[in-house]
């Protein structure tokens, strides 16, 4: 793997990370909810959900890589289609984000709470399946590329949750504002759409 490749990755990992889904809306909830002390075990939670989800997709990817070129050819298709689909319907999003304060409860239910939103969502099995073909090298060594890309989306994962729920903490009055919102999804949208196109032209 090549460092212009990982740079690509962490990059597109760490925008993508940034766009509130349901993993950050019950983190900012616990954060209005809890103060500052829920910011770290929502965090750890996160990361530890996005660890099993990402190991569960790349387990899937790897025996699809041993079976056939040609349908790990057609997955780079199928996911480059499916980034488009997710940048357009995160455009058509409302300006909202619903995170209603979740009070009063322990750490270890916070983090255990976290881990499985993110952990059972199936659309984060699906995203990981879509997104990690494209920087993966067929020719290369492929338990050296998936556990590289692992560690980075998962740290990048716990840094993104704990900003927010610290923003949360803080700010409570930035996430209420439907511009903000509205900003935050056209954004991450474009930049989805970009991404899928981009991986169309460079699929073979």
């Amino acid at each position: 793997m090549t460092i212009a490749t990982w740079a690509a990755f962490a990059g597109a990992s760490a925008i993508l990370l940034v766009i509130p889904g349901p993993t950050i809306l019950l983190v900012v909830s616990y954060a209005l909810g809890g103060g500052l002390r829920a910011a770290l075990p929502s965090a750890i939670g996160v990361a530890l959900g996005d660890l099993t989800a990402m190991t569960l997709s790349m387990l899937g990817l790897g025996a699809l890589l041993a079976t056939s070129a040609t349908l790990f050819t057609a997955l780079k298709w199928l996911g480059a289609a499916y980034l488009v689909w997710l940048g357009v319907k995160l455009w058509r999003a409302g300006g909202r984000l619903e995170a209603p304060p979740r009070a009063g409860a322990p750490a270890l239910r916070m983090a255990v709470h976290a881990w499985l939103v993110t952990a059972l969502n199936p659309k984060s099995l699906t995203f990981f399946i879509a997104f990690l073909p494209q920087f993966l090298d067929p020719r290369g060594d492929l338990l050296t590329q998936m556990a590289t890309f692992e560690a980075t989306f998962v740290i990048l994962a716990f840094l993104n949750a704990l900003g927010y729920a610290l923003l949360a903490a803080r700010a409570r009055g930035l996430f209420g504002r439907a511009e903000r919102v509205r900003l935050f999804n056209r954004i991450g949208g474009s930049l989805l759409i970009g991404a899928g196109l981009a991986t169309a032209r460079s699929a073979p």
